[in-house]
């Protein structure tokens, strides 16, 4: 999907800094929230979204990723905070370490091919795909959804217009 590293480091920041958006809004009290019993609550959502830029390393990729095997901190302040320290770790490793040609190199993946600008494509992709259902958790957990790809039902009230239905 990238041709460049800049094209890539460009998305990258515009897309952390919408996870932040919606991770800093989140409380200690609401990462316990659930959808239904058994399933991974607001917190074990968002500190996926931590442990999984860590994914980014079986590209050949070297930086500082979070140990595996713990389970999410308790801390809202904490995971946002280990979210920043990751994605700006992820992101100057790909400014470093790589150049352009290293885009079209393929690594296999669950048994599959995977060009290297794909798999960053699907990381940012995947990371929105958990922002969206953090949203709903959210407003279940009585907090205000951030607007990340246009105003929210909030926004619009906030600004004396009819929201849409």
């Amino acid at each position: 999907m990238y041709m460049t590293i800049a094209d890539f480091a460009k998305e990258w920041e515009k897309e952390a800094e919408r996870t932040e958006r919606v991770l800093n809004v989140l409380t200690d009290e609401s990462l316990r929230q659930r959808v239904v019993s058994g399933r991974r609550t607001l917190g074990g959502l968002a500190w996926h979204l931590v442990t999984s830029a860590g994914y980014m390393s079986a590209l050949g990729l070297d930086f500082e990723g979070v140990a595996q095997g713990g389970s999410a901190p308790e801390s809202a302040g904490e995971i946002a905070g280990e979210y920043r320290r990751i994605s700006a770790a992820v992101l100057q490793a790909v400014k470093t370490q790589w150049s352009d040609a290293h885009l079209d190199g393929t690594v296999t993946i669950m048994g599959e091919e995977w060009r290297n600008g794909d798999s960053m494509h699907f990381t940012l992709m995947h990371q929105a795909h958990h922002r969206g259902q953090m949203t709903v958790l959210m407003r279940q957990a009585g907090l205000r959804a951030p607007d990340v790809y246009g105003p929210t039902y909030e926004y619009w009230i906030d600004q004396g217009m009819k929201p849409l239905e």
